[in-house]
């Protein structure tokens, strides 16, 4: 098995080595890209590695390491890395927060190296990590050879899986087996089943999910402390539709058109899940007849009957602040939904469409509290956004009834954190 693991990763390796000079004319991995190719230098030696993907997973990290204390007089170095530009940014500003918090903790952002065995060979040898997390699901086989060849013991955290990409690793189930984490831990027994599948039950727990931790010291902000109070009149109607993406582009823009429709005086904040997709909404938003600004050229409170096409990165949360009520996207379309807790913290009461596996985490008894509401379709979402804005819940009680839900299911960074502390400790 040994020869024929070796053998699949030098295939690997040439296949990225063809590939590079390709990938070099993608725009998004035009981002670091001397970090990603170590062709600008290497990163510093690290105890820990840390890998999120992209910007949800960086802000888990963020959560994780924030409680991390170096032992007494020796630091604690960590390298984060991400694959995306919006990941790597969340990254640098964990970074500036726990340096301030001076546990002793110091973190260097970097972008993810690319996966090419011998590159990332190149990166394990120079870090020299004694543990490697890694957040959601990131089986790079490149990393997770390279971490086995060094000795570093590999922790993947917050664990999902869907049954779509289980299938895509039992394709070669002895390869995954051969390189994978020394444990896992899913966020509920169905991920940490599909995990057992391909890893063994013996390397799987369940653990709470941190995206819950996120949500602990969340509450509304006064509108007099909200960073967007000059782009929203006081009084407007202002309905959010948070994180959607382009495979509900029809939908969503549909519901925009039928919302103002019906309350020509409202004005909808529309926050694609993806940035590189903001000349396509402004299409299917001009195409639609309805009047769109992008929020980057707001100097004045926005219109009524206007859609903001939020165009900004790290907006949402007070844009929720401010939400009389909120569509959460990724649901119209069977993608598996978008963060509707989100919302909640922030006093609102967030709509979603009929899809929302991928967080089904949260748990159904959301809904039977009233906390969030699940439309069938489009028609259904309508009608519970007008609904709310017609009978709009106290932001307060909102907040309140959302973190006492939170506060059951909370524990997950502090499990992590001793998980790592345990394989720092060799034990």
């Amino acid at each position: 098995m040994v020869s024929a693991v070796s053998a699949a990763l030098a295939a690997y390796d040439a296949l990225w080595k063809c590939a590079i000079p390709l990938l070099k004319l993608n725009h998004r991995l035009r981002d670091g890209w001397d970090q990603r190719t170590l062709t600008g230098g290497l990163p510093a030696q690290a105890h820990l590695w840390v890998q999120a993907a992209s910007g949800g997973e960086a802000y888990l990290a963020w959560e994780v390491l924030k409680g991390l204390v170096s032992p007494p007089g020796q630091p604690l170095r960590v390298l984060a890395t991400s694959t995306t530009r919006q990941g790597y940014e969340t990254l640098c500003r964990a970074a500036d927060d726990i340096a301030g918090r001076k546990t002793g903790v110091a973190v260097q952002p970097w972008y993810f190296p690319l996966d090419a065995p011998s590159i990332m060979r190149r990166a394990v040898a120079r870090v020299r990590p004694d543990c490697a997390l890694i957040l959601e699901t990131e089986l790079w086989p490149g990393f997770l050879d390279a971490c086995r060849r060094h000795g570093t013991r590999v922790l993947l955290a917050n664990g999902r899986m869907t049954t779509r990409s289980l299938g895509g690793y039992l394709a070669w189930p002895a390869l995954f087996r051969a390189l994978g984490p020394d444990r896992i831990m899913a966020v509920s027994g169905t991920d940490a089943s599909r995990f057992a599948t391909l890893f063994g039950r013996e390397r799987v727990q369940i653990m709470p999910n941190i995206k819950f931790d996120r949500m602990a010291a969340a509450r509304p902000s006064t509108r007099k402390d909200n960073p967007l109070s000059h782009v929203i009149p006081a009084k407007a109607q202002f309905v959010v539709f948070g994180s959607v993406r382009k495979e509900e582009l029809a939908e969503a823009t549909g519901l925009a058109a039928d919302l103002l429709r019906t309350r020509p005086s409202a004005i909808i904040g529309l926050f694609p899940r993806h940035m590189h997709h903001i000349p396509l909404w402004h299409k299917a938003l001009d195409r639609a007849g309805l009047t769109c600004a992008l929020r980057s050229g707001l100097t004045d409170p926005a219109a009524p009957g206007t859609v903001v096409l939020w165009d900004t990165f790290g907006e949402l949360v007070p844009a929720y602040g401010l939400a009389k009520a909120a569509f959460v996207g990724g649901s119209l379309a069977p993608v598996g939904g978008q963060n509707f807790l989100e919302p909640i913290t922030c006093g609102v009461t967030p709509v979603i469409g009929p899809h929302w596996k991928n967080f089904a985490w949260v748990g159904s008894e959301i809904f039977d509290t009233g906390l969030a509401v699940r439309a069938a379709g489009r028609a259904a979402a309508l009608a519970a956004l007008l609904r709310l804005l017609d009978e709009t819940p106290r932001r307060a009680d909102v907040s309140a009834r959302g973190q006492a839900y939170i506060a059951d299911r909370q524990g997950g960074a502090m499990a992590v954190r001793k998980q790592v502390a345990d394989f720092l400790n060799k034990d």
